[in-house]
């Protein structure tokens, strides 16, 4: 029976969370790349140095490799990737790669991309690397390495509805450096985990990717992934190999428990993402490659919106990437390279709120070093304002707030309607701790969403939660400081403060400046 699809925000989310999460294992793993195995009381930390060296939140080959693929993608969408002009574009992709942006790169692919570079200007240059990928295989030298998994995400996502295309597509990608059967088996089973998590939840992928592999294949591969789960990650030694890097990868995800969900302990389902991410990274060995398999299927399982607010803040790469920027790619391949009807992810200048075109802003009732407004203030220089960093919670525009520097624009994936947020006690409480994290820094901070009125005093409230504020004084004293722009607190991310708080939930109080009770004429709650 097929399973129901996911509400768009859901899979949104999710896919969003695949390039991402992968990017941030990535830049995790960087600066512990074949040194000493960390012991499990060490915290892994995105400080950069590994191989590169790599500034911190920097990530590798294993996430530059995937951008070219999915730029290659985006750019000749809606076309199949069996398509030669579309399996010629990530080939110049990757050569151009291997000129410009390769900061690391494995061996067996650097033999194969730098024996067709003399073929580049042919009309069938992927042919021609498809040709030098398997002459190698073929001579007997080693040709399953991790370096087309660690790659292989991009391709679960340009056609989620299609398990069997993406499998054979993800083969074949694979074949343009990795002609092993191995390694092509790998990429099969991974963009299939991939694949039904963004539609489904859960990792039930991994296993069905297993049934797209030829039957006298299936037993052993069944047999790998049990090894996985049975053993801790650092008992697969040399996860250079395409095999024994897919292990690491699912004994990390599989071994690492989900957490109960307690809000006021602080404590999210979500956090599996970042728990078991750090799990592989422990591993030791090829930490980077490791961690952004992983991180590919944890961001198709738990969502963008579960990557700590930190690393997002972090992370960045070749060539000259953000976590907007990964995200965008990875939301355009689920759309075939197109926007939706606001042009988000692509458009410069996000539509303003219909009841909320004009800027608002006032200070925070509990910290005057923190700004609260709406979306319309991306129109102002933020100096104007005196602030140095946006914590935004609602969709932006590319150019939106673009005299912040990247780093200190934290874009979070909040939703102003009930039963949207996939985990919203986990996103609400990332958006206060990372306008908390911000000020620590000294920085005054612009805290908006689009019209200011639901999103941002709700997260307003949770920082005040931070700084000792009960919730009912926090919540109120916040919608009094918005009183002018008229707040309007969606009860669900209300009734997030109480719980992040420990507190009951009020029940039965009046308070109607604060309780959506029915959709403002006209307004249209954002995705």
């Amino acid at each position: 029976m097929a399973l129901p699809r996911t509400p768009a925000p859901y899979r949104d989310d999710r896919a969003a969370g695949v390039l991402l999460a992968a990017a941030c294992g990535d830049a995790l793993g960087v600066p512990y790349e074949f040194a000493p195995r960390l012991t499990p009381d060490q915290t892994p930390q995105m400080v950069g140095g590994g191989l590169g060296p790599y500034a911190p939140g920097e990530y590798s080959d294993d996430t530059q490799m995937s951008v070219c693929i999915a730029r290659a993608l985006t750019e000749t969408a809606p076309a199949a990737i069996q398509e030669s002009r579309v399996l010629n574009r990530i080939a110049d992709h990757f050569l151009t790669w291997l000129r410009e942006g390769a900061t690391d790169i494995g061996i067996q692919t650097r033999s194969v991309l730098s024996a067709t570079a003399s073929d580049a200007a042919t009309p069938w240059v992927a042919g021609a690397m498809l040709r030098r990928s398997r002459e190698r295989w073929q001579s007997g030298r080693r040709s399953a390495g991790n370096g087309s998994l660690m790659r292989t995400a991009p391709v679960a996502l340009h056609d989620l509805y299609d398990a069997q295309a993406t499998a054979e597509a993800a083969r074949l990608v694979s074949d343009l450096t990795h002609a092993d059967p191995l390694a092509g088996d790998a990429c099969v089973i991974w963009c299939e985990g991939i694949r039904h998590a963004v539609l489904h939840g859960g990792f039930d992928g991994v296993r069905a990717g297993v049934d797209l592999l030829p039957a006298q294949r299936r037993p052993w591969w069944h047999a790998r992934l049990d090894e996985a789960e049975a053993e801790d990650p650092h008992a697969f030694a040399d996860n250079g190999y395409t095999v024994t890097a897919l292990q690491v990868a699912w004994s990390a995800i599989t071994r690492t428990p989900v957490p109960d969900e307690d809000p006021a302990a602080g404590v999210f389902a979500a956090d599996h993402l970042r728990l078991a991410l750090e799990a592989a990274v422990r591993a030791g060995g090829d930490t980077d490659t490791v961690a952004a398999i992983a991180g590919s299927l944890l961001g198709a399982r738990w969502g963008a919106s579960a990557v700590p607010w930190h690393w997002q803040r972090a992370v960045h790469g070749w060539p000259g990437h953000t976590a907007r920027d990964l995200i965008a790619l990875a939301i355009g391949l689920t759309r075939q390279g197109a926007p939706d009807g606001q042009g988000w992810p692509h458009a410069a200048r996000h539509p303003r709120h219909a009841e909320a075109p004009d800027p608002f802003h006032t200070a925070h009732p509990h910290d005057d070093g923190v700004v609260l407004g709406n979306l319309p203030l991306a129109d102002l220089d933020p100096a104007a304002l005196g602030v140095d960093a946006v914590v935004s919670l609602c969709r932006v525009g590319a150019a939106d707030f673009a005299h912040v520097p990247a780093r200190d624009h934290v874009q979070v994936w909040l939703i102003d309607r009930p039963g949207a947020n996939a985990h919203g006690h986990h996103t609400l409480d990332q958006a206060a701790r990372a306008v908390h994290g911000l000020r620590g820094e000294g920085k005054r901070v612009l805290v908006h969403c689009a019209a200011g009125r639901s999103r941002t005093p709700s997260v307003a409230a949770r920082y005040s939660g931070l700084l000792g504020i009960d919730p009912a004084t926090a919540l109120d004293e916040v919608c009094q400081a918005l009183a002018d722009n008229r707040p309007l607190v969606n009860p669900e991310l209300e009734g997030f403060v109480f719980d992040l708080a420990g507190y009951a939930r009020p029940v039965g109080q009046d308070r109607p400046w604060r309780i959506r009770q029915a959709p403002l004429h006209g307004q249209v709650s954002e995705e």
